[in-house]
């Protein structure tokens, strides 16, 4: 099956060329940022730019040496350039690996050197981060840097302006990615249990999410809105994906912003956007105001919105609620507005069966949580992950995609979200390791013991957590609580800050010198002397 201008329409490169031609000016992705006196600041990119601009950065990194099939990070926010790199991956056949900017230390490195990755295209705000590791990392042989050059070292000509790659002209490019079923993106779990999973994400899954459009509602004349990072699967498929796919002019801010969401959707005329349930507490937490319903908005589509705050929030804002479920593996639910019961994140899409299974694989009556999982409808559910073939059958045993998450269903079918099965923490939809915090807290130099654990967020989000470390200082008198939030905030990535520091004498621990958490959270009051808050 082949489209306008030729190839495979299931390949990103491919679809864009085609609209390329068809709607070479329509303004199909605008760019927010919140600038620091408060304005709005933008950037469009028309179909005609996507398609030109990343048949530029495709020869770039070509002649940086990048050949089909190898992998090259991408460390920023929301940018247009995140976008064209995408393009230019599916051109060159190559695999673009998508990660938070934020990541730094050890994690960074893991992530990079696991992936294989030979190159990084990264904005100057993540360099910091990258060049404290590069040492270690002697396969990454160049790093295009969008923004400032003023940190690059001195004569280290792996780097190179993002900038000049657009500098000349629009070269002719062959797109070498021909297989909808071969790699486009490594997409990296949160690691809850370990290091992070690289997903192996195929080039169809992308331009077939265009399809969920219609399936949650969308008009032609809906102007679809994100906060959310492009480097989870949320932001690609549920807005970018959508958004491309059907020309629906869709607006991207730099990164979320609760503050400042009505005033975005209200300058560019935004009528739908995506949320994760911890959000959607956020944004209702903040004062009333007497114009929250004035705004354009007519559906949000949430993820794990509070059935407590579900009809207010609707209510406040003037909107429709839309619940979905889905995990970057896969499995999707929708319970669209005013069909399903409230709290309920909805039902499967046709074609695909949905089951709560106990520990021993076997289905537990309408009621009774377990985990959610999912499989095709006459056949059985495929991931694979980046080298881990044993990751990658466990989480398909029985022939069913294991979510990890608990839920249940009613009587109706109607699925209802609990939590991440374990001791994970999810926090803001991200799904934390405790080993990256306990890490960090444990090297401040008056901590002698640390154990983290999550409590059921204070938000009241399903399934969110807040971060509690339980600490043993070194000296109890002279224990500095401010300087070990001070200590993290300059260590780890700002959602794995702990909520709580939870002074105690000693961790109780079995006698394997395993942690009882429980006795830990029935002495954790808010407030009491020894809790602490940043």
């Amino acid at each position: 099956m082949t489209q306008a201008g030729g190839g495979d329409p299931l390949i990103m490169a491919n679809m864009i060329r085609a609209k390329a031609q068809t709607l070479p000016d329509l303004d199909v992705l605008t760019f927010v940022e919140v600038k620091p006196d408060g304005s709005l600041a933008d950037e469009t990119r028309t179909y005609r730019q996507l398609w030109d601009r990343g048949r530029q950065l495709a020869k770039a990194l070509e002649a940086r040496g990048l050949k089909k099939g190898e992998h090259f990070a991408l460390l920023m926010q929301n940018h247009p350039e995140f976008v064209e790199a995408m393009i230019a991956a599916s051109i060159l056949g190559a695999v673009f690996v998508p990660i938070d900017p934020r990541t730094k230390g050890e994690k960074l490195v893991y992530m990079l050197k696991f992936a294989e990755c030979r190159g990084a295209v990264a904005a100057d705000y993540a360099l910091a981060n990258l060049l404290e590791v590069l040492p270690g990392l002697p396969a990454m042989g160049f790093i295009a840097v969008m923004g400032g050059m003023k940190d690059v070292p001195a004569r280290d000509d792996r780097f190179f302006p993002l900038a000049d790659a657009f500098a000349g002209p629009v070269p002719e490019m062959e797109v070498r990615s021909a297989d909808p079923a071969a790699p486009m993106q490594l997409l990296f779990t949160s690691g809850t249990t370990g290091d992070p999973k690289a997903i192996v994400a195929a080039h169809r899954r992308f331009v077939e999410s265009g399809a969920l459009a219609r399936i949650v509602g969308l008009k032609d004349d809906d102007r679809p809105y994100t906060g959310l990072s492009l480097t989870h699967a949320n932001a690609q498929l549920i807005s970018l994906g959508m958004i491309l796919n059907n020309g629906l002019r869709g607006v991207v801010s730099r990164k979320f912003t609760k503050t400042r969401l009505w005033d975005i959707t209200r300058a560019y005329g935004c009528t739908t956007f995506n949320l994760l349930g911890g959000m959607t507490v956020e944004i209702y937490s903040m004062p009333e105001k007497p114009n929250d319903a004035d705004n354009p908005v007519r559906m949000v589509l949430s993820a794990g919105m509070p059935a407590a705050i579900w009809e207010k929030f609707a209510k406040r804002f003037d909107v429709q609620i839309q619940e979905l479920y889905g995990a970057a593996e896969g499995g999707f639910t929708i319970n669209p507005p005013g069909v399903g019961p409230i709290g309920s994140v909805g039902k499967p899409l046709p074609g695909s069966e949905l089951a709560i299974l106990d520990d021993e694989g076997n289905r537990v009556p309408a009621g009774t949580p377990g985990e959610i999982c999912f499989r095709p409808v006459g056949g059985a559910a495929q991931v694979r992950y980046l080298k881990n073939e044993g990751a990658s059958g466990k989480k398909t045993e029985g022939g069913w995609l294991h979510t990890g998450d608990i839920g249940h269903v009613d009587e109706n079918g109607w699925l209802f979200f609990h939590h991440r099965k374990g001791g994970e923490i999810r926090r803001n939809g991200d799904f934390i390791n405790p080993a990256f915090v306990e890490k960090a807290v444990a090297e401040h130099p008056h901590v002698a013991d640390v154990f983290v654990y999550g409590v059921p967020a204070k938000s009241g989000a399903p399934g969110e957590k807040d971060v509690v470390a339980a600490v043993v200082p070194e000296d109890m008198k002279a224990f500095d609580a401010a300087s070990v939030f001070a200590h993290c905030r300059r260590a780890l990535e700002a959602n794995m800050v702990p909520s709580y520091l939870q002074v105690v004498a000693e961790i109780p621990k079995t006698a394997s010198e395993k942690p009882q958490e429980r006795f830990l959270r029935e002495t954790l009051k808010e407030g009491a002397p020894n809790v602490f808050t940043p």
